[in-house]
């Protein structure tokens, strides 16, 4: 427990160690599942109901999750967005097709298939929900995905427009690679890729055959030189 009036930024990097393996601080999205989320401009925010409904976040549970640079925001907002759908009751409109239609979109942008006028429809979505529903649970769902694409919209915009996963974390959007210099050949990734798409020598560098690459990412979960990456 914290004090009210604590800055998000004391709570993260003073009383929660920063961020793991110095990785770099993305974002923070408090107030639990409808919550919005907030980046590095808003780390001098106090934690209390005004300061953070002025920023577009809300208390909610108290709750807070911390992403750093490998998190995909636009993969990050559909994950609470399939959340709320499956809440909702589907007694109003708003919130029964609003929030499935606006999965929809997200799914179809992280899958490479989205448009960039998939952006406006979101936006005319998210007033249709926090107008017109009937509880707070449609009219707050759409929370998550405004902030971000607030935040981070040239992200979405990369989905859309380059077939592109800034983070490296939407499969369909992603191929696997080896750095040639970093790889020390220790075979560790050839022994635990469960399609055996790795090839190469102890000690020297291994190669990835994209063809049969399934994505998985055990290589890059196993390497402990870093020397798998995707683009």
């Amino acid at each position: 427990e914290v004090p009210m009036g604590i800055t998000l930024g004391e709570i993260i990097y003073d009383i929660g160690g920063g961020i793991p393996k110095g990785k770099k601080f993305k974002a923070v999205q408090t107030g639990g599942p409808l919550g919005g989320c907030l980046s590095t401009e808003s780390l001098n925010t106090p934690i209390d109901y005004e300061s953070l409904k002025e920023t577009g976040a809300v208390m909610g549970s108290g709750g807070m999750i911390v992403v750093d640079e490998d998190t995909c925001m636009v993969e990050f907002a559909e994950y609470f967005l399939k959340f709320s759908t499956d809440e909702s009751c589907g007694k109003c409109v708003p919130c029964r097709v609003g929030g499935k239609k606006m999965l929809e979109i997200l799914n179809n942008i992280t899958e490479g298939k989205g448009k960039l006028e998939d952006l406006d429809e979101i936006e005319n979505l998210a007033k249709f929900m926090e107008q017109a529903s009937l509880c707070a649970l449609g009219q707050l769902t759409p929370g998550p995905v405004m902030s971000t694409l607030k935040l981070f919209r040239d992200e979405y915009v990369a989905h859309i427009v380059d077939k592109r996963c800034p983070a490296g974390q939407c499969v369909p959007l992603i191929t696997f690679y080896i750095d040639e210099e970093k790889c020390k050949g220790c075979l560790l990734c050839l022994k635990n890729c469960p399609v055996n798409a790795i090839s190469g020598e102890k000690k020297k560098p291994h190669k990835i055959d994209i063809e049969l690459c399934t994505k998985c990412g055990t290589c890059r979960d196993v390497c402990k030189f870093d020397a798998v990456y995707t683009k």
